[in-house]
């Protein structure tokens, strides 16, 4: 791959990594998830885990690395919201 396609993979994979930080951070800090959509979350985690697993497949350590920061943060809210159900 070229130059021009890796930056675009890094960049790409760290915009959507830290692209829940702010908001995982909000939720942990007020413990308020009441406008948060539990279908939401559980969707979008499951897809993530999905994008891993399909890294895996192709051997794609960005798509691993990035994708599994980005379920982090996904799941911290992810179970602020069942908790708090």
């Amino acid at each position: 791959m070229n130059i021009l396609g890796e930056f675009l993979g890094y960049l790409a994979g760290i915009c959507t990594a830290v692209a829940f930080l702010p908001q995982s951070i909000e939720t942990i800090k007020t413990k308020n998830v009441k406008g948060l959509s539990l279908a939401t979350y559980l969707i979008y985690c499951t897809g993530i885990l999905s994008w891993i697993l399909y890294g895996a497949y192709l051997h794609s350590i960005q798509m691993i690395v990035f994708n599994a920061i980005s379920l982090v943060f996904a799941s911290i809210i992810l179970y602020m919201i069942i908790r708090q159900k």
